[in-house]
């Protein structure tokens, strides 16, 4: 396939993972609850087969399993550690927590390789989720803590 032109006449290439990438990626699915695996893979499927969402970055999984030390020590950000809070669900609190897990987060691989948080991205992922099992819960539709990048079931 050719690669498509901006309209300033530059071409933007489709984000792709490498081989490595793709065994992670398989891997980190293979740790979430059944349901929860086919709607990122319902999605995943419709992202990548939109031509116009698959040119904005492709999505990843950043974490499903995390252990209850693990949420501890994102549970310190922004309390006893430097950074932003992230998380109020201490060890054992979180969908995370279990395995297989009821809980994963998604970021975005971007044409240049970056990842992004972009919160426009996630919302139409999250559409895409919330299509494929009405029982998915988006972060972002929480009504104080928005946790962008979190799907739940």
């Amino acid at each position: 396939m050719a690669p498509n032109k901006a309209k300033s006449g530059a071409t933007r290439a489709v984000p792709q993972l490498s081989g490595v990438q793709l065994k992670v990626q398989a891997a980190r699915l293979g740790q979430a609850v059944p349901s929860l695996a086919a709607a990122y893979a319902q999605a995943l499927a419709r992202w990548l087969g939109d031509p116009v969402l698959r040119l904005a970055g492709r999505p990843i999984i950043t974490e499903c399993y995390r252990s209850p030390e693990r949420q501890d020590e994102l549970y310190k950000q922004g309390r006893s550690k430097p950074g932003p809070v992230v998380t109020y669900k201490r060890g054992g609190e979180s969908k995370h927590n279990t395995l297989p897990s009821k809980a994963l987060d998604v970021a975005f691989i971007l044409a240049d390789g970056e990842v992004s948080w972009s919160g426009l991205l996630l919302s139409k992922f999250a559409r895409l989720m919330k299509a494929a099992d009405a029982r998915v819960r988006w972060g972002g539709d929480w009504p104080k803590f928005k946790d962008w990048p979190h799907f739940e079931v």
